[in-house]
Formats: C-alpha cells, structure tokens, sequence
C-alpha cells in the first residue's frame, strides 16, 4: 500500500452547549449553521466512523483500513478491530453536563462494551474565571453523591478547579466531570461513547428527561462511578528538540499520549514515529510533508498519519498537537528522564 496523509470525515455535534467559536474565532470552514459543540477528528466509534475523503483510498472506511492493514496504518502491535482513539474539538461555550463515561471493566459488565472511556482535555482557551469539575470531593460516599445529584448541588459533592490554558487533564475512566462554560478544549479518548449523565436536560437539544428516565440514569451513574481519581490540571513536560522548537508532553498512560510541538522559523519540526499520529492544528496554517505526499493543514484541521509514513517535517511557524497510542518506556519514560524530570512528574501524566 502505497501509505499518504489520510483526511477524514468528522462528524459534528451540535449540542445545547455549542457556540461558534471553531467557525468564529479560529476559521474552520464547513461547519453548518448553529452551535458546534463538537467535531470529532479521528473516530472509529459504532455508527460515526470516519471515512478517508481524499486520494487513491477516498470512501474507504476507517475501520475496514484498520482491520485489512493494522501494521501498516497502526504500527506496533498488539491491534484490535478498530482505531484505538477518538480526538475531538470542544466547545464549550455553556456547561458540559455532569457526567462520567464507565472504565474497562465496568464498560464489559455493565454496558457489554469492549471498553470504556478514560479521556484527557487539553485546554485551548478559558475565559477569565473559567472552571472545571473533576473527581468528588474526599469523604463524599454513595449516599450523599446520590442526594446531591437528585437536588442537582454538583458543588456540595464535586471538586471544582480553575482552568487556563495551555493546561490538561487526565480524566480516568469512572471520574464525574464537567467544564464550560467559555472553554475550548481538545480531547483525546478511548475510542467509546458510553456515558452517563446526571442532568434534568439533553445535552443534544436541551429537552427536559421524564422523572423516570432521570432517575434511572442517575442509578446507572451510580453503578459506573468510581469514587478515587482526582485529577489535577498541569502545564505537561518539555524536552528539548532543535533550535525554536519545542516539544511538551501533555499527557500520557497506557491508551494514549498527547503531545504539544511549537516550531519557529529557525529549524523545522521534524518527528520519527512509528505508530499511527493524529496530527491536529492549532496554530496558523501549515504544510506537513511525508514520505507519502503532502498536505496543507488550516487551523482546527486534522490528519491520520498512517504508522507506514514513519516521518513528518513542519515548516514554522507552527503549533500542532499528536495524539498516538505510546510505548511508555521507549516514547514517554525514556526522553523526559534525559530531559531531567523526575520519575513522579512523568508519573502524573497519567494513569
């Protein structure tokens, strides 16, 4: 196969608490008319599968890629049956319900998934006096989280942090969260859409949920949580690269890493890899060059670059974001170590 630069389709979502601020602010063009409050950018989930839209492999579907050729788009083994991450822009413009999304094991118990869905947001921009929920606060039991999410008090139970940006957090599977408004956010995850919330209100058109249909989500909720994880927000690891660039790691576990690369103009960035990258912009545009071809990426644009491609090369200015399923020891643990930081920083990158 004859690998390039693949463009998808991204399926958008036009939830309540959407704005304009991709199409606005930052430029995307195609989005349709209303709130944006998501496009999902690489996603292999049931029923929103991408598909490549350019080139010798355009209405190919991700997922028939994956599974005809996973050493060559996905690299190093082992594989399963589809595309390991799913990366979004979200905005946040109003509120995120307050929701969790099942771990692992409970996703196979409970919900007769495959897996559930740890995720990690990297902040693009906050509005002055913006905040997150992340986690319950020590000392909350069932009980009480019950009681409080019936009288929808998610303060009395929940921890609330401020949020900045260039700021991410690592949000295990289990976790209640939320955050907005005035946030965009990108987001990496477990390729899942499991999830549970505790509003009286659906997120897709605001419509209020019968008693009934209410309180059993709030019970399902309930089975899904996990009471332990709370995260903290960081400004990620930096190493140093070549002249004006400038490589941080975001975060980092065992379904994905995310890494934030800032380049100049005195030396360009150039990256070896040898998984399959999700490449996203978040700067001005720029031309990302590969063994298999070339393509001019805008910003809030994104590519998958299959693991066969094995180098890119930017010209900056630029400021791009790679999301990638990592090898810990040889991707993470082994350049921050030499990098000078300490085995409990690079720990804290993730689960």
């Amino acid at each position: 196969m004859d690998w390039y630069p693949l463009r998808l389709t991204t399926p958008v979502k036009q939830h309540v608490f959407g704005g304009r601020v991709l199409a606005d602010r930052w430029g995307r063009a195609g989005l349709p008319d209303g709130p944006v409050a998501e496009t999902w950018e690489v996603s292999d989930v049931d029923g929103e599968g991408a598909v490549v839209t350019g080139g010798p492999l355009a209405g190919r579907a991700l997922r028939d890629l994956v599974r005809e050729h996973p050493e060559e788009l996905l690299g190093r083994g082992p594989h399963g049956g589809r595309f390991p991450v799913l990366t979004k822009f979200i905005d946040a413009t109003g509120p995120l319900p307050v929701h969790l999304h099942a771990d692992d094991e409970t996703a196979r118990r409970i919900e007769g998934e495959p897996n559930g869905k740890t995720e990690a947001w990297h902040i693009l921009e906050a509005a002055p006096g913006a905040t997150a929920l992340a986690g319950v606060r020590r000392g909350v039991d069932r009980d009480r989280l019950h009681r409080a999410l019936l009288a929808q008090d998610f303060d009395a139970v929940l921890r609330r942090l401020p949020v900045r940006a260039g700021q991410t957090l690592y949000v295990p599977g289990g976790t209640l969260h939320s955050f907005g408004p005035g946030t965009l956010v990108y987001e990496i995850e477990q390729t899942s859409d499991t999830q549970q919330h505790a509003m009286r209100h659906r997120m897709e058109d605001g419509a209020p949920i019968p008693d009934r249909e209410w309180h059993a989500a709030i019970e399902r909720l309930l089975e899904e949580w996990r009471p332990e994880p709370r995260p903290d927000f960081h400004s990620g690891l930096s190493v140093p690269v070549d002249d004006g660039v400038e490589r941080t790691v975001l975060c980092a576990g065992p379904y994905f890493a995310l890494e934030r690369w800032r380049a100049g103009t005195a030396a360009p960035l150039v990256h070896e890899f040898s998984t399959a990258m999700v490449l996203s912009n978040a700067g001005a545009p720029v031309t990302v060059t590969t063994p298999g071809g070339r393509e001019r990426l805008g910003r809030a644009e994104s590519l998958l670059l299959p693991a066969a491609l094995g180098r890119l090369r930017i010209e900056g200015p630029a400021d791009v974001l790679l999301g990638y399923v990592p090898d810990l020891p040889t991707d993470i643990r082994a350049p921050l170590l030499a990098a000078g930081h300490g085995p409990a920083a690079i720990t804290a990158l993730g689960a």
